[in-house]
């Protein structure tokens, strides 16, 4: 029982790692880029063009794959119990993200300096 116990806790931990290790930081702008994320949030991704829309620099990685995946969901119609986003500003934009682009434009816009980042 414990050697199942620790080796489903390896693998989590395994696979944790896995998501944080295959992000690609340089990707992760490039797809900012093509994607014209800018045009909406800035491209230091903490000047928007409208005080409403959120700072992207320096947000958790994770808060935003979960809300780019949303967008999608939304997009393509998912339920309201499948944890949808509805902006049709973003879904149009987040349907034109592979997997890869949300992993790395995520783990880039987090490692972006602001005022978001609590420093310990």
């Amino acid at each position: 029982m414990k050697r199942t116990i620790l080796a489903l806790a390896g693998t989590v931990f395994a696979m944790a790692g896995h998501v944080a290790a295959a992000a690609d930081l340089q990707a992760g702008r490039a797809a900012y880029e093509r994607l014209n994320c800018a045009s909406c949030h800035g491209a230091d991704a903490k000047t928007s063009i409208d005080p409403s829309y959120p700072v992207l620099a320096g947000q958790y990685a994770d808060y935003l794959r979960v809300a780019m995946r949303s967008y999608q969901r939304g997009q393509a119609g998912a339920p309201a119990s499948s944890n949808v986003r509805t902006n049709p500003i973003m879904g149009a934009f987040a349907v034109q993200m592979s997997p890869e682009d949300i992993i790395n434009i995520s783990a880039w816009l987090e490692s972006l300096p602001s005022d978001l980042k609590t420093v310990k």
